[in-house]
């Protein structure tokens, strides 16, 4: 049975491929149109997923779309009745629904081809729930979404038992803590779709001055849900500019003057940070922890189970999802490498497997399942381009014996050069895990700076990520879990941190990537050998990317290398050293 999954009309749109209920291929369309967060119709990675299967349009027997049109109808009505909201933005609602409603035959138009199987809408958290139990190690476990909307609600939580979800209660439009979260990131002048980690990596630089203030803005209720002082707020009243079409999302602004006359003026672009904004920036993230485990604690008293699955974009707030097993009394914890919307396909794939009588005997506990290319490809490519690498002082070499590849990059990044690292098939979700990486030495306290000056040009309050060999975790980290997506942010043992200083944030934190030998022999074998030469089992890893959606094909790796100052690249087995 070969089911096509599809995150579409959307920001962070996508596509994955489940055959015979195992995951065979899954990628964002942004890293096929070069544009972040490209929302619209997957029409790229759908093409790359049927190609990385070897089969056509005409084998998918099923279509899954992680969005239902027909859910949560009478509380659409009842709002729409009792509220009587802005007629733009009621209409608006109404074209995007029946846009998603023509899936099929957008389908067979984008591809040129004959489409008779059957399309299946699935509500968007039941998506969300699905995409991180049915494909999570658990056999029971307490499910949880939290996100800003999807089919009329924010939040969704039940149990998975085996081959079931079981939906239990949810938070409805317009209560949203993704909304919160958004709203509060532009209030601290972050415009752009996706900027709140920026808001994460800015709030250990604060203290949660205003927390107070913030729970004027979300109150906690009883039942472990929440609720928004929708005076702050302007989407449940009036038409939001939104653009999702063909292109990057563009979200407009979500607070009102009452923001301001409680918090202060927000922060124009381009204006400096102050320790204000820092505090503010705390304070949210401590609203946000509040009532994140505010429900997981209610969920786990209510119904006593040990294990949880999370997704929804709040899911991605990594620097809470470190903190669960201190605040709460869950004791393991899987989330899914792409829990954001992205991972919406996955998650109506594997519903529709399950409705029709699957059996779950997949668990992803690994995420590359993107392109790959082989070293024919990647000899071409460096042939075409051998005058430009001359002009740029490049010489290039095939090393055939792979230990000896990791040890040369090893030493290499153990001189304090900046290494771009291209392997293998390419990572689902937003992190970079080992195969589209730029690696630096995590013990020099000015690799930051360096990274920032020669490639990534971004904000100095951001941190770098570290990637530590499975085994040593709980010699360097306060932990002993398996993170293999970098879902993670734990502290780094005291003793430990003035080792790896590039990788310690200013809170002792570190967002960790847990790698082992299984997942990834190369990456792992990489990172052994740096640990042979230093003592140090971890590498500084970043996302392969300038401003850009992270690299997917090999050219795009060498554009990336000969624009920035990036010293070494490795493609597969071949390394190009800027002499």
């Amino acid at each position: 049975m070969v089911i096509l999954g599809l995150n579409a009309y959307h920001g962070d749109s996508s596509a994955c491929l489940v055959i015979d209920g195992k995951l065979v291929a899954a990628a964002e369309e942004e890293r096929f149109r070069r544009i972040k967060h490209w929302a619209g119709f997957p029409t790229e990675a759908i093409k790359y997923c049927l190609a990385e299967a070897g089969i056509g349009l005409a084998d998918v027997a099923h279509v899954a779309i992680n969005q239902d049109s027909r859910a949560n109808l009478w509380k659409k009505i009842g709002y729409t009745l009792a509220k009587r909201p802005d007629i733009g933005l009621v209409m608006d609602r109404i074209r995007n629904k029946r846009e998603r409603a023509n899936a099929g035959e957008e389908l067979a138009r984008s591809l040129d081809a004959r489409f008779t199987g059957e399309v299946h809408e699935v509500e968007h958290h039941l998506a969300h729930l699905a995409s991180a139990f049915y494909v999570s190690p658990f056999g029971d476990a307490v499910v949880v979404s939290v996100d800003g909307f999807g089919d009329f609600a924010s939040t969704a939580w039940g149990v998975g038992h085996g081959s079931g979800i079981r939906v239990e209660d949810k938070v409805y439009f317009p209560h949203s803590l993704g909304i919160f979260y958004q709203a509060m990131t532009q209030y601290l002048g972050f415009p752009h779709y996706g900027d709140e980690y920026k808001v994460m990596g800015l709030a250990p630089y604060g203290e949660p001055k205003y927390l107070d203030r913030m729970r004027r803005i979300v109150q906690l209720q009883d039942d472990g849900s929440f609720r928004l002082d929708l005076d702050y707020f302007r989407h449940h009243r009036e038409k939001i500019d939104y653009e999702w079409e063909n292109g990057e999302p563009r979200v407009g602004v979500l607070f009102t003057d009452a923001l301001g006359e409680l918090l202060g003026p927000a922060r124009a672009g381009g204006e400096a940070l102050t320790q204000y904004h820092r505090d503010i920036a705390r304070s949210v993230q401590a609203m946000y922890e509040e009532a994140f485990f505010h429900l997981l604690n209610t969920l786990h008293e209510r119904h006593g189970l040990d294990s949880l699955a999370l997704a929804g974009g709040c899911a991605m707030n990594s620097v809470a999802n470190g903190k669960i097993y201190r605040n709460t009394p869950f004791s393991k914890v899987y989330i899914q490498s792409a829990a954001g919307d992205a991972g919406g396909a996955i998650g109506a794939a594997f519903s529709v497997w399950h409705k029709l009588g699957g059996k779950r005997d997949f668990v992803m506990d690994h995420a590359y399942w993107g392109p790959q290319f082989d070293a024919g490809t990647i000899r071409d490519l460096l042939l075409a381009n051998s005058e430009r690498l001359a002009e740029q002082g490049c010489r290039s070499e095939f090393i055939t014996d792979e230990n000896s590849l990791c040890i040369r990059t090893a030493q290499a990044i153990a001189e304090g050069k900046v290494v771009g690292w291209f392997q293998g098939r390419m990572e689902w979700g937003p992190r970079a895990l080992g195969n589209r990486s730029i690696l630096g030495d995590p013990r020099r306290a000015d690799m930051k700076d360096i990274l920032n000056l020669k490639i990534k040009r971004r904000e100095s309050f951001r941190p770098f990520a570290p990637s530590i060999l499975r085994e040593s975790v709980p010699d360097w980290f306060e932990t002993d879990d398996d993170v293999p997506f970098m879902m993670q942010v734990y502290q780094i043992r005291e003793g430990q941190r003035h080792l790896i200083p590039a990788v310690t944030h200013v809170d002792g934190s570190g967002r960790l990537q847990t790698v082992s030998r299984v997942s990834n022999a190369r990456y792992y074998r990489l990172i052994e050998a740096f640990g042979e030469l230093t003592g140090i089992p971890a590498l500084l890893n970043t996302s392969f990317n300038e401003n850009e959606p992270v690299v997917c094909r090999p050219d795009e790796a060498l554009d990336c290398f000969l624009r920035t100052r990036m010293d070494v690249l490795v493609l597969g087995e071949w390394m190009v050293i800027r002499c």
